[in-house]
């Protein structure tokens, strides 16, 4: 993990600790760790005094068992404030859901509104059509008239026509 240089001091240590808590928890640390232990009885078996390296041992595995503790402590804060974040963003997504749900209720709404008016509109449309055909039946009924009056007119023209002739004649 690199560290950016405007970091302030605490964040890098941070980044730091962070990055050691990883390395820790790695099998690479078990294999350092076995390591290291098994030099220390060796050494005991090649002649060092037994009190000292168990005293030095006990030392080294006291601080560590501390700075562990202190890292695992990090790690648990670590994860709750991701656990925070995460949920607020939850929060946040139940929120909009709600909202959402809310805004597809109202076109539901629309929707229904739209197919009453719709059903309306074919309604009317229906009762245009019958007066239309209505209309249809009187013109042609209009137009049968006005055929007849023109074919009176035409007789009437004609009688007049013949009877001129008659008296001119």
């Amino acid at each position: 993990m690199s560290i950016s240089p405007s970091q302030n001091p605490i964040e890098k240590l941070e980044n730091m600790a962070i990055s050691l808590t990883r390395g820790i928890g790695s099998i690479w640390s078990v294999i350092i760790h076995t390591l290291l232990f098994a030099s220390a009885f060796i050494s005991i078996l090649l002649g060092a005094d037994v009190d000292r390296v168990l005293l030095v041992l006990t030392t080294i595995v006291s601080l560590e068992a501390i700075y562990l503790s202190i890292f695992i402590q990090m790690s648990v804060n670590n994860q709750a404030k991701a656990i925070a974040s995460v949920e607020k963003d939850i929060d946040e997504i139940s929120h909009d859901v709600e909202e959402i749900a809310e805004d597809v209720e109202g076109i539901a709404e629309d929707v229904e509104e739209i197919a009453e008016d719709v059903e309306e509109i074919a309604e009317d449309v229906e009762d245009i059509q019958e007066d239309m055909e209505e209309i249809q039946e009187d013109v042609e009924g209009i137009q049968e008239d006005i055929d007849e009056i023109q074919e009176d007119v035409e007789e009437i023209q004609e009688a007049e026509d013949d009877s001129e002739k008659k008296l001119t004649a």
